[in-house]
C-alpha cells in the first residue's frame, strides 16, 4: 500500500479535488421534442424508461371526466362503462382517485391531481425525478404518466398504516428505506469537508479487502490479496477503514464483529511498523486510528451507493437493496461517535 514518490490522483469518489469544468449536456432532447409544448419534461439524469406526458388537465372539482380520458390512453382495452372508481380522502395536499375494472384491484391506476397552487411549496419536477429514482431501486410503484396538473401511478396492495400500527415492533424494521437524494447530497458534502482535514496520504489501495479477497498460505506463513478490479490510488485510511468494515461480513452482516479499539491499535501498529521499517510512537498509531475510523464512514457511504446501482443492473442473486440499507443504517448509527474523535495533539 506504499505510494511511489509521484502518485497519480486517487480514483475514489471521495477525492477532494475540484472537478474541471466540462461541456454542459442537455437531457432528454428527443423526449421533449416528442412531448411538444403540452408538458414540461423534468431535467435530470437519463431515465431507464420514458414516462408519457399527456396534455390533459383534470378539474379538481370534477375529476372523473379527466381521469377517464387518461385511462383511455393508459388502458385502451378497458371498456369505459366497466371502469370503477374509488376516491381516497386521507390526503391533505392532492386529490386521489383509483380507476380499475377487476374487483381485486390488481390492475389499478391511481390518478393524482395536484392541489391548487401546491407548486408554490413543492417542486413537481423534482418529485417526478425522485419517483423514478426510487422506482429504479424498487422502492416505489410504477409511474404510468404525467399530465398537466398531476400524475398516474400504480396502486400498491396493502394497508395504509395508522398511528396504532406504527408502534408495533414487528413493523419497525420494515420501515427502513434508502435516504432521500437531498440527504445523500448533504452527507457527501459533509464527508468531503470533514475528511479533507485529516491529511491521510494517498497510496495504492486494494479498495475491496473483504475477507474472501485475502488468501492465507499456512505453509509459507503469508497472506496474498486477490481480485483487483477496484484497486487504484486512494486515501490510505479509506482502504484500512474499508477493510475493518468488512469484518462484519457480506451475506450475514453483523457489525458486532467490527474490530474493537484495542484490536485496531494492535493492527495499525503492525501496519505502520511494516511500512516504516522501524518502531512507531503511540501518537502515530492513535493518529491513524482516528483517520481510519472517520474514513470508514466513507466506506459505508460508497458501498451503499454501489449496492443501489447493483440493485438495478446486476443479475446476481443477492439482495443489493437490503445491503444498501444496512450500510446506510450503519453509517448514520456510528457517525456521531466517529465525528467526535479528535486527532492526538
Amino acid at each position: 500500500m506504499a505510494a511511489p514518490p509521484s502518485a497519480p490522483v486517487p480514483r475514489s469518489p471521495f477525492y477532494l479535488r475540484r472537478p474541471a469544468p466540462g461541456p454542459q449536456c442537455s437531457w432528454g432532447m428527443e423526449e421533449r421534442a416528442a412531448a411538444g409544448a403540452r408538458c414540461r419534461e423534468p431535467p435530470g439524469p437519463l431515465r431507464a424508461a420514458a414516462v408519457p406526458c399527456f396534455g390533459i388537465s383534470v378539474h379538481q372539482d370534477d375529476i372523473l371526466p379527466g381521469a377517464l380520458r387518461l385511462i383511455q390512453e393508459l388502458r385502451p382495452h378497458w371498456k369505459p362503462e366497466q371502469v370503477r372508481t374509488k376516491r381516497f380522502t386521507d390526503g391533505i395536499t392532492n386529490k386521489l382517485v383509483a380507476c380499475y375494472v377487476e374487483e381485486d384491484m390488481r390492475d389499478c391506476v391511481l390518478v393524482r391531481v395536484y392541489g391548487e397552487r401546491t407548486e408554490l411549496l413543492i417542486d413537481r419536477e423534482n418529485e417526478v425525478r425522485n419517483f423514478q429514482l426510487l422506482r429504479a431501486h424498487g422502492c416505489a410503484p410504477k409511474l404510468y404518466c404525467t399530465f398537466q396538473n398531476g400524475l398516474c401511478y400504480e396502486y400498491m396492495q396493502g394497508m395504509a398504516l395508522g398511528p396504532e400500527h406504527i408502534r408495533e415492533p414487528r413493523l419497525f424494521s420494515l420501515s427502513a428505506d434508502v435516504p432521500k437524494t437531498e440527504v445523500l447530497e448533504r452527507e457527501l458534502a459533509w464527508l468531503k469537508e470533514h475528511l479533507s482535514q485529516l491529511d491521510s496520504p494517498v497510496v495504492f489501495c486494494h479498495n475491496d479487502l473483504l475477507c474472501k479477497n485475502i488468501i492465507y498460505d499456512s505453509t509459507k506463513g503469508h497472506v496474498r490479496f486477490i481480485d483487483y478490479e477496484y484497486a487504484g490510488y486512494n486515501y490510505q485510511a479509506f482502504d484500512i477503514g474499508n477493510h475493518f468494515n468488512e469484518f462484519a461480513g457480506v451475506n450475514e452482516v453483523d457489525y458486532c464483529r467490527y474490530p474493537a479499539r484495542e484490536t485496531q491499535l494492535q493492527w495499525l501498529r503492525y501496519y505502520l511498523q511494516a511500512q516504516k521499517g522501524m518502531a512507531v510512537t503511540s501518537r502515530e498509531v492513535e493518529r491513524l486510528y482516528v483517520q481510519v475510523n472517520k474514513f470508514a464512514l466513507a466506506s459505508h457511504f460508497f458501498w451503499a451507493l454501489w449496492a443501489l446501482i447493483q440493485s438495478q443492473f446486476s443479475t446476481i442473486d443477492f439482495d443489493f437493496l437490503r445491503y444498501a440499507v444496512i450500510r446506510f443504517n450503519q453509517y448514520f448509527k456510528v457517525k456521531p461517535q466517529v465525528s467526535a474523535l479528535e486527532m492526538p495533539k
